[in-house]
């Protein structure tokens, strides 16, 4: 259980770090009862202050969250109410998800790239090919599509790839533009061609 905590342009004092791992500790033994790591950064943004915050949960969930207010105190505990939204919201579905036990279901490895594209303004040539700027791996749980749901909105990532339990073909979840959450399947649009 290692969280560290830092400043940028900010001096985060003694009393402040002592807030920060109080509040993050209690929030998450309050709904969690695993390990977790988290980096907690407080920045200047304008004349107010602005509070990021992430943890990575040992199941591997990550929760990610920021808060901006005049006053960084203020604006840690907007962040650390956010965060325990979640592991709320979370361990709630969980229960709920709980018949449906999927704890022992496995996962693989995935490649993810991130691809450098043109600036918005310039031109595209015909012939552009992007480049992968960054590579990872990542693990691609087994999980129905309610829990892939549940991962898309705990961790606000704008997209969630898993296997789906239910026919072990790999998935995704999506936010879309209008807020709505979408699901690509391609089982189902082979069994629609098969038919």
């Amino acid at each position: 259980m290692a969280l560290r905590i830092s400043g940028k342009n900010v001096d985060v004092g003694d009393a402040m770090r002592v807030h920060i791992t109080d509040r993050i500790e209690d929030a998450l033994s309050k709904y969690f009862t695993g390990g977790f790591t988290g980096h907690v950064t407080l920045s200047r943004e304008g004349t107010g202050f602005k509070s990021e915050c992430t943890v990575h949960l040992d199941t591997g969930i990550v929760l990610q969250v920021s808060a901006q207010d005049q006053d960084p105190r203020n604006s840690f505990d907007q962040a650390a109410d956010k965060i325990e939204k979640r592991l709320r919201r979370y361990k709630r579905k969980l229960k709920d998800h709980h018949s449906h036990n999927g704890n022992g279901r496995e996962a693989f490895e995935a490649a993810s790239y991130v691809l450098a594209s043109p600036e918005e303004d310039e031109e595209v040539p015909a012939d552009f090919n992007p480049l992968v700027i960054a590579e990872t791996s990542a693990k691609v749980k087994t999980m129905t599509v309610g829990m892939a749901v549940m991962e898309l909105d705990l961790t606000e990532a704008p997209v969630v790839m898993f296997k789906n339990a239910a026919n072990g073909g790999v998935n995704v979840v999506y936010r879309r533009a209008d807020g709505n959450i979408g699901w690509i399947d391609p089982a189902l649009v082979a069994n629609a061609a098969a038919e």
